[in-house]
């Protein structure tokens, strides 16, 4: 049985970091992708959280987040906060996330580099619950360099509107726009 809801301390304190950076981007309804615990939805408060794993939270749990049940156009933000390394089908699901923002919508993502974060995923490895829980499947990456997911976003449609680091420069955000 798992922890419902809840991650070790430095988990928490991340997580708590990521949400901080990317509340103030946010409008409208927001679908959070990878939602893990949930937390940035219930912080927010006019959304719905989405992961392939029940962390303890989740509106929804889907086997493959590229085949939502939302009607096209049915969100204003769409986040994946360091889970877009961890989506197999990465274009099918930015395809998907396309088509459920409105015209103007942003999509908001966060990533840490390759080289970082397989040693953080290494020291990590104890405490962090999806690593112990769910692990890694084929076709998951250790974090993701910053051209692959602006390439990714422009393919599936998306213009970039802001990128900036934070946590220490190591983390980026990633803002985007239909």
């Amino acid at each position: 049985m798992h922890n419902m809801g809840k991650l070790d301390l430095l988990g928490e304190f991340l997580y708590n970091w990521r949400i901080k950076v990317v509340l103030p981007h946010i409008e409208g309804k927001l679908m959070d992708l990878g939602c893990g615990t949930n937390k940035l939805v219930k912080i927010y408060g006019n959304g719905v959280g989405i992961d392939v794993y029940q962390f303890g939270g989740a509106d929804l749990i889907l086997e493959d987040t590229s085949k939502t049940p939302f009607a096209d156009e049915s969100f204003d933000t769409v986040s994946i906060l360091a889970s877009l390394n961890h989506i197999v089908n990465r274009k099918e699901v930015l395809d998907e996330m396309y088509r459920i923002l409105k015209p103007g919508g942003k999509i908001i993502v966060t990533m840490i580099p390759p080289k970082i974060s397989k040693v953080w995923h290494f020291v990590r490895k104890p405490f962090d619950r999806d690593q112990k829980e769910r692990g890694m499947v084929t076709g998951e990456v250790y974090g993701m360099a910053q051209k692959e997911v602006k390439q990714l976003l422009m393919d599936a449609g998306f213009q970039i509107i802001k990128e900036t680091k934070f946590m220490f420069l190591i983390n980026t955000l990633t803002i985007a726009q239909k």
